[in-house]
């Protein structure tokens, strides 16, 4: 008997990590090569002198881009950058990728061409090697499958479980920008569906406009803790909201966190942004996502060195898991964090 209506279970019931966990519980490793599977921002696996980083993403029209208002060498652009940010988060390399397309007869050989200069001009700039892919037929718009290979030193790797009490809780970069740039072309496609004629509004958000078309990878932040002998002891990309990250790292880590709304750091572009449509920014900041800022923990023992780094920011701390995930907010409450990014199962996105 097929699955049915007595024990159906809806996906929305787990969400997106929920039903990852549900489907890939009692699996076991049976390669000494594979040190860590699920449950990263890459899988690990041992290939002699480093370790080698594997990440892969995928992205379907309609669900995580609309191409009403995402040009395709953007999009192409952003589905190499945002597993490059997987790679990072580990504190690794990535060094190649592979692209698979799902196409649809509605797309010209020159709207692939503009996606794959995306492609190559993301493989340009983080010296990436593409090397190699697939390509099928879509019934349905337009899928982007990308994995990203990566490698990192052994004793350099960084996971999301290393947190400790006490560490320092850090971020580059600022938070919500994307979000609030998605809400704004959102926006602006209802009225255009409404009124043809009426033009998009879009003057003076050219900020959250790039970070949510155009995101970058936080190369330079690994590179720059890595000059100052600064090693993480957990780490995670902010791509499902900051406030999930933390729970990410918080779960794994076995910890509890204390994060500071005052500082957060928010551009005055996001600020703005976000009150022209209505929103709050640090509520866009703690559950945006698609940042792809780096989040990462360090011991006390860096404070000095990490605190004058450009672009980054130290938002709080960690505590014990009986401490629970707050944030202090700037009229001093405790105000509980709880993970409301970006979830494919869930029907409120």
């Amino acid at each position: 008997m097929l699955a049915g209506s007595e024990d159906r279970t809806e996906l929305e019931e787990l969400g997106e990590f929920g039903l990852i966990d549900h489907l890939t519980k009692g699996l076991e490793n049976v390669n000494s090569s594979t040190v860590k599977g699920v449950g990263d921002d890459a899988a690990v696996i041992d290939s002699g002198d480093k370790y080698t980083l594997v990440s892969t993403d995928m992205l379907i029209e309609g669900v995580h881009f609309d191409l009403m208002y995402a040009p395709m060498k953007h999009l192409g652009y952003k589905a190499v950058v945002v597993n490059f940010s997987d790679i990072y988060a580990m504190n690794g390399h990535p060094k190649q990728i592979t692209v698979s397309l799902a196409i649809s007869n509605r797309f010209s050989v020159e709207a692939l061409d503009e996606f794959y200069a995306g492609v190559k001009l993301a493989c340009e700039l983080y010296k990436v090697d593409l090397v190699g892919g697939d390509t099928t037929s879509s019934l349905s718009g337009l899928c982007v499958s990308i994995t990203a290979i990566g490698e990192v030193e052994k004793d350099k790797i960084v996971y999301r479980n290393g947190a400790n009490e006490n560490d320092l809780i850090c971020v580059s970069g600022d938070l919500g920008a994307a979000y609030v740039g998605l809400q704004l072309l959102e926006r602006e496609k209802q009225i255009f569906k409404e009124n043809s004629n009426i033009q998009p509004d879009l003057e003076g958000m050219d900020y959250v406009l790039e970070r949510q078309l155009k995101p970058e990878a936080r190369k330079a932040v690994v590179e720059m803790l890595e000059k100052a002998e600064v090693l993480p002891t957990s780490m995670i990309d902010v791509s499902d909201g900051l406030a999930s990250e933390l729970l990410h790292i918080a779960s794994h880590s076995n910890c509890g966190v204390a994060i500071y709304e005052d500082k957060l750091p928010i551009d005055p572009a996001t600020v703005s942004g976000a009150e022209n449509l209505g929103l709050d920014g640090t509520v866009a900041a703690l559950n945006g996502g698609e940042d792809y800022e780096l989040l990462f923990t360090i011991p006390q023992i860096h404070f000095e060195t990490v605190r004058v780094m450009e672009g980054i920011s130290i938002i709080g701390h960690i505590n014990d898991r009986e401490s629970g995930y707050n944030m202090i907010s700037k009229g001093n409450s405790i105000i509980p964090l709880t993970a409301q990014g970006w979830d494919s199962f869930l029907s409120n996105n």
